[in-house]
């Protein structure tokens, strides 16, 4: 945990319902298990996330939303924020942005935590690149500057410095979190998005879903040559070093 102090408040700004919990879900149990607040926002719907032929984008929107409170509560998560656009339609733009930046003013966290848009070597979903990189725009300098969006601080909010960035699913991550005791947290949490795990072990051999999700931060643990058994990594990203700096 000394990688993420002093740390009092955290948020974690997800593309989709449950691309948290693979993400950072076992770091958030840490976190709120040391008396942290963190807060979710989850900027889509994943109204076209499901492989059923029977699930309509209403029933999706209405079922991961049930689907990741649950998991949210699972690891402790003070409060999950909607901002509820359509799968597949996050732009750069001012009204993502904005919406963002209100939450960064109103929550005020230390760290963020959100997914990396950096990547080159494999395939990123669109949302994850945008969402990555409008996060990274929200926190410096718009959530800090007054002037961008004045509305928020008319509503009598005011700027916030967010300290650092925290990208998963980065190609060259430098942060690595102990999860070996929050394990089955992460795994519980991830099981409550039912609704994306309908066509598990529906092949040839299937392995149990725990038996993944062990697997997958076992390998981020070796891979990395770690000394514990489970891991979630992360490339830390300063913003109040690139503008205390200047």
């Amino acid at each position: 945990m000394e990688q993420l102090e002093p740390v009092q408040r955290a948020m974690v700004v997800a593309p989709h319902p449950d691309d948290a919990e693979f993400g950072c879900a076992g770091t958030v149990a840490k976190l709120t298990k040391a008396g942290k607040e963190v807060f979710y926002v989850i900027a889509t719907n994943g109204n076209k996330g499901g492989r059923d032929t029977d699930m309509s984008a209403t029933y999706l929107r209405e079922e991961r939303r049930l689907e990741q409170e649950a998991a949210a509560a699972a690891v402790g998560v003070s409060e999950v924020v909607f901002l509820d656009f359509g799968d597949g339609e996050l732009e750069d733009d001012h009204e993502f942005r904005r919406a963002l930046v209100h939450q960064i003013r109103r929550l005020q966290p230390d760290i963020v935590f959100t997914t990396d848009p950096f990547r080159s070597s494999f395939y990123i979903h669109r949302d994850h690149r945008m969402t990555g990189l409008v996060t990274i725009d929200a926190v410096f300098p718009y959530a800090r500057d007054r002037l961008h969006y004045p509305e928020d601080i008319e509503a009598g909010l005011s700027g916030h410095n967010v300290d650092e960035v925290f990208f998963w699913g980065s190609e060259a991550p430098d942060t690595f979190i102990n999860i070996e005791e929050v394990i089955d947290s992460k795994i519980e949490s991830l099981k409550a998005h039912k609704s994306q795990l309908s066509d598990w072990g529906q092949g040839e051999n299937p392995i149990p879903f725990e038996d993944m999700v062990k697997k997958m931060s076992h390998r981020t643990s070796t891979q990395n040559n770690l000394p514990f058994e489970y891991a979630e990594s992360f490339r830390k990203f300063g913003i109040r070093r690139t503008w205390d700096d200047t």
